[in-house]
């Protein structure tokens, strides 16, 4: 544990020193969030009182979306791990004593969490002083506050769990391209990262609750601006802990029947 320990840390460090590039990607991502905001502040005036929530509920949305989007960004894959697979370096890593789905995974994890360390507060504090009802409010109650730091962290390993699948179909094909590209598309649209899943209509509402990827960003968005409350929180909690379980037994499945048949050429 020790070793992934360290690994975790120095890629964590690592990734804190891009202050530059971190301060490149709050000034835009606060301009998406602003012409996302003014899109649906049009629709909002010219459309009646016909939608799933309030418009500070809305803008809240987007800003928790902006402010943590390092974590459940769809289109962020390391491209270090790729190329090991293609080129045959993975031989390196099967050399060392340690477990390569666990370090794969906390490699991820690092370096999603050490942007969104730099870029979230920023977002947050600025939204927060902007005129009602373009602001970040704060959350529905206690419960909820609690529930949203809980269900936000089983979100974010949701999307990392998920994204190891990804690097595996690696060893089977011979460009991952193809795979990045549904993957990504998938996520962005299923996980509600273009639209809120509330918008959508209630039959295909209910197909995405079977899937995974309602429950990872917008779960503890929704838990966070009050969508989802009571028995609700602690039902979306729990799926979150079934979907990471079943996709990290998934996962290291396939690692182990992959590793099983990868055969490395050359010296």
């Amino acid at each position: 544990m020790k070793k992934y320990l360290s690994l975790f840390r120095i890629r964590f460090i690592h990734g804190l020193q891009y202050r530059a590039a971190a301060w490149a990607g709050v000034s835009t991502q606060f301009a998406w969030g602003s012409m996302t905001i003014l899109m649906f502040w049009a629709f909002y005036q010219n459309s009646g009182n016909r939608f799933p929530m309030t418009f500070h509920q809305l803008s809240t949305y987007i800003w928790l979306q902006q402010a943590f989007l390092s974590l459940f960004m769809s289109w962020y894959f390391d491209n270090d791990i790729f190329e090991s697979i293609i080129r045959g370096h993975v031989a390196y890593e099967l050399c060392r004593p340690v477990d390569i789905y666990t370090m794969w995974f906390l490699k991820n994890m690092s370096v999603r969490l050490s942007r969104a360390v730099l870029r979230c507060m920023p977002i947050l504090i600025a939204a927060v002083f902007l005129p009602k009802p373009f602001s970040v409010s704060p959350p529905a109650d206690l419960t909820g506050a609690l529930m949203f730091f809980v269900s936000i962290s089983l979100g974010f390993l949701l999307m990392v769990a998920f994204s190891m699948l990804i690097y595996i179909t690696a060893f089977t094909t011979i460009s991952p391209l193809g795979i990045r590209i549904l993957a990504v598309s998938t996520l962005e649209f299923f996980t509600g990262a273009i639209i809120p899943l509330p918008f959508f209509p209630e039959g295909l509402q209910k197909i995405m609750a079977i899937l995974p990827f309602a429950y990872m960003q917008s779960t503890p968005f929704l838990i966070y601006i009050g969508s989802i409350m009571g028995p609700d929180i602690l039902i979306g909690v729990l799926l979150q802990m079934i979907w990471l379980l079943m996709l990290i037994l998934t996962g290291r499945t396939l690692m182990k029947k992959a590793l099983k048949k990868v055969v490395i050429q050359g010296g």
